[in-house]
């Protein structure tokens, strides 16, 4: 049940502008953006009814210097528990129980390709590799897939390079994380074992994207593609490629900032603010008709 909690804007910006001070990427805007924060409080710009409205208008101004995506003041409409990740994690419990641990829908399509839809998120490792392997595993056998990512929105980066092994033939390097304040890095590779069968690096693979593909959704589908790997399908995707952290502010929200960047060993970037663009531009919701067309054409060869 919905309970209503006493909203007092000055504690919320102030917990997370010390968030936001001790742990976003860039601290120069991190200093910017706190001080805008301050100046919009003592303005009265805050002084609102609902949590609901204090979360869009602080995300408003959070996104407003960087258009960083990942920067948000999130509304929970239950109430979440305190602590450093907790809030995503109560919140997404149901969800991952609902979508079968984020594999709604996998089928056979004709030709033998198969269809494998992820979402609405990637699920932490340690709750979805048990789903997410058994799913892979079956369409290992098909002859060409279609991975279809439109209705992603993030998760984990450790699931991402889980799903990218079972589509690999080998260890293969993803990203280098760069940690806040530059002197620290960490490269993200493939695991080396998967349980069950991989559907390979050889075969067609057809990622599907749109505009609701975000984060984590969109490095699977960047990744993928700038190895050469996949041929993305649909259209350009939002644009968040901070891997980031969240932490109760107040028993109905949530801030969200980012620790760090990811540094493709491909293409020297990343997709932050441009989003994953499609090798074969489409609308959204023509993307898995597109995507069967090439991949039966491909198989004919």
């Amino acid at each position: 049940m919905t309970t209503l909690t006493q909203l007092l804007p000055a504690p919320v910006i102030d917990e997370a502008t010390r968030h936001l001070t001790e742990n976003y990427v860039f601290p120069e805007v991190a200093e910017q953006l706190a001080d805008l924060l301050r100046r919009r409080l003592a303005e009265g710009a805050y002084d609102v009814d609902t949590a609901e409205e204090l979360s869009r208008l602080v995300t408003e101004d959070l996104q407003s210097v960087n258009g960083d995506r990942h920067l948000r003041l999130k509304y929970h409409a239950e109430e979440v528990p305190p602590g450093r990740g907790e809030a995503v994690l109560a919140s997404i419990r149901g969800q991952f129980e609902d979508s079968l641990g984020g594999v709604p829908r996998l089928e056979l399509l004709d030709g033998g390709v198969a269809l494998l839809e992820l979402g609405p998120m990637l699920y932490p490792l340690d709750w979805s590799a048990e789903p997410l392997g058994a799913a892979l595993t079956l369409v290992s056998r098909a002859q060409a897939l279609v991975l279809d990512l439109r209705g992603n929105k993030g998760g984990d980066p450790d699931a991402v390079a889980y799903v990218c092994a079972h589509l690999l033939d080998g260890r293969t390097h993803l990203n280098t994380m760069h940690w806040r304040g530059g002197t620290r890095t960490e490269q993200s590779w493939t695991p080396s074992h998967v349980p069950g069968a991989r559907f390979g690096g050889s075969k067609p693979l057809y990622v599907l994207t749109g505009p609701d593909t975000f984060s984590a959704a969109e490095e699977l589908a960047y990744d993928l593609q700038q190895l050469g790997r996949a041929v993305v399908v649909g259209e350009v995707t939002r644009g968040g490629a901070h891997p980031c952290e969240g932490w109760t502010v107040h028993p109905n929200l949530e801030v969200t900032v980012p620790f760090g960047r990811a540094v493709n060993p491909v293409s020297g970037t990343n997709w932050e603010g441009t989003g994953v663009h499609p090798d074969i531009p489409c609308t959204a919701a023509d993307a898995l008709t597109r995507a069967h067309e090439l991949a039966l054409a491909k198989l004919a060869e």
